[in-house]
């Protein structure tokens, strides 16, 4: 009798994995990416905002942004150990178990950093517990991303994977619309009751969102390929080493891919454009509650152009869903800054949303498309550390760099001309790709798998 497809919404006994279970991973990845990323998005907004003065103020105001800044990406540093971590108890114990640590974890730490006193409170101790509390929230998203990936795509269907893999890449818009949200609410008493008090409330309702994530995730199925490898007793023994043995260009083509979209995604994410339009001093100057609500508004609109993405993918491919985004990346890039520097909140509004719209097709892609590049015995270690490496060359440092550069120029043009430089890295690295849509994912094929996906290499 032969062999059902492993990898498409298949158990490891063959039977076909019910629209229940299906539905229930897909909340459920929505779901847990949600609350992570809005625990790591409220961070870097208030390290936009308020972190500056109430940690940083003794470095001077110039200084103290750009300090507060680097805390953020200091974060990503640590990605590639969270990364690391992941990858090996992912490959070896299976995708749930990590999703439910990298969930804890990250909202301790949230929750921690909200009752943080500041430096007029402890001294030095202050931002550097805000640092170790960031460290930690690093390693949590260093881990979280693929095991939510491989959870979503490695329940679907083969022709609606694209589909199944932006259900966690839309928790990251959601993320973005929940955080801006409920910060700007905190926001509307006024600027000097925010820095105050009202920024230590977005950090404080992570412990409820974890609690929910939490139930959530308890409640789904372990992935069938993991299961179907466990049966068999074919788990990687060492997979991080096995992968960079075999596929150490790979996994940087493919951090490449992820950075060019990173970079200009963290103009928001990172909390550059809260931090440029709110900051008294600079040549906008809005109020943080505005800017705070358009930053809300765009992250619908990157959340539409996600979904509508992962299921254009299904149709078109992966690779050739990326160019049309990379194009559209780069008009949103030259259109952004001539926008918010009208100091008008609706066009900075649309610049925002111009912008997320080339973001959502270069984002929602890219759990079907990572997925279909590595074999499933080290698949967690393939898209977990590809990832990591791509954050921290693409978002790490992207607000630190764009404040820098305003600083030492005077003018965005030089941000907007690093942002297309890495927009045009990401499209390099995609067209350096074969398209695998549709490749099989289970053990069965993995020597189909480990073919290299890579132009110019052996596709024997």
């Amino acid at each position: 009798m032969s062999t059902p497809p492993s990898g498409a919404g298949f158990t490891p006994t063959g039977t076909i994995a019910s629209s229940a279970d299906r539905r229930r991973v897909v909340f459920a990845t929505v779901v847990g990416t949600t609350v992570e990323w809005y625990d790591f998005f409220i961070y870097a907004f208030a390290a936009g905002l308020v972190f500056a003065e109430l940690f940083f103020a003794p470095a001077g105001e110039g200084f103290a942004q750009i300090l507060s800044f680097i805390t953020v990406g200091i974060s990503f540093l640590f990605r590639p150990l969270g990364a690391f971590l992941a990858g090996h108890f992912g490959d070896k114990y299976g995708r749930k178990v990590v999703l439910m640590w990298t969930l804890i974890l990250m909202g301790a730490a949230t929750t921690l950093v909200g009752l943080l006193p500041t430096y007029a409170a402890i001294g030095i101790a202050a931002p550097i517990l805000l640092i170790l509390l960031r460290v930690l929230q690093g390693i949590s998203a260093g881990g979280e991303w693929g095991g939510a990936v491989l959870m979503a795509v490695e329940h679907a269907p083969k022709a609606r994977r694209g589909i199944f893999g932006a259900s966690p890449q839309v928790g990251v818009p959601i993320g973005l619309l929940l955080a801006s949200a409920v910060m700007a609410l905190v926001a509307l008493p006024g600027d000097e009751w925010f820095k105050e008090w009202g920024w230590r409330i977005p950090f404080l309702l992570s412990v409820v969102l974890i609690l929910v994530g939490y139930y959530v995730r308890r409640r789904v199925e372990e992935s069938p390929v993991f299961a179907e490898l466990a049966e068999r007793k074919e788990k990687a023994q060492m997979p991080i080493v096995q992968l960079f043995k075999k596929h150490t260009l790979l996994v940087i083509i493919a951090a490449l891919v992820f950075a060019g979209n990173n970079a200009v995604g963290y103009m928001t994410t990172g909390g550059y454009i809260q931090r440029y339009a709110t900051d008294p001093e600079g040549p906008v100057a809005l109020a943080t509650a505005p800017v705070l609500w358009a930053v809300t508004g765009s992250a619908v609109t990157w959340l539409i152009a996600t979904f509508i993405a992962g299921w254009i993918s299904d149709r078109i491919g992966r690779r050739t869903t990326y160019i049309i985004g990379w194009i559209l990346q780069l008009a949103g890039v030259f259109l952004l800054f001539p926008l918010v520097n009208t100091a008008n909140v609706g066009l900075l509004f649309l610049g925002l949303a111009v912008l997320t719209i080339g973001l959502g097709f270069t984002y929602g892609p890219q759990a079907a498309l990572y997925s279909e590049l590595f074999p499933a015995s080290i698949r967690f270690s393939g898209v977990s550390i590809s990832y990591a490496i791509g954050a921290i060359v693409g978002g790490a440092f992207a607000p630190t760099i764009a404040q820098a550069l305003v600083q030492a120029t005077g003018s965005t043009v030089s941000v907007t001309w690093y942002l297309a430089g890495m927009t045009i890295v990401g499209l390099i690295a995609t067209l350096l790709l074969r398209d695998r849509s549709g490749i099989p994912l289970g053990p069965d094929h993995e020597e189909e798998q480990a073919k290299s996906p890579i132009y110019g290499l052996s596709h024997a």
